[in-house]
């Protein structure tokens, strides 16, 4: 079983920075690849970046460049910094865990997720 913990959400103006935050438990964290997605009210929930194992990283379009996806494999950790905010940013964040190999772009590759941070991007 694995728990996750995302923290760092919050409000921020159009243009600022955010750092989320995803605490793991579980003894085999590094071999997991984890991932971030986001859901807007009334929206599916969206891919927004992945980090493989290996340290591979994937980004959403809307989000290249402007985002950032790490790992602290000691301290079972995912980041996600998040610059140049927009509103349209605004959503839950969830980030989950992928036990197996699976695809990182589908909420359905992941086998484990976290409660949710809210993000608000204010114009």
């Amino acid at each position: 079983q694995v728990q996750l913990v995302e923290s760092g959400g919050g409000l921020v103006q159009a243009g600022g920075s955010l750092r989320l935050s995803c605490a793991a438990s579980g003894r085999t964290f590094s071999s997991y690849a984890m991932g971030w997605f986001r859901q807007a009210p009334g929206k599916e929930r969206e891919f927004v970046a992945a980090i493989r194992s290996g340290g591979s990283t994937y980004y959403a379009d809307s989000v290249k460049g402007r985002f950032t996806i790490s790992r602290d494999n000691a301290k079972k950790t995912v980041y996600l910094q998040m610059n140049s905010l927009k509103p349209e940013d605004t959503a839950v964040y969830y980030c989950g865990a992928m036990v197996g190999g699976s695809y990182y772009y589908t909420p359905s590759g992941y086998d484990y997720w976290g409660q949710g941070t809210q993000v608000t991007v204010s114009s």
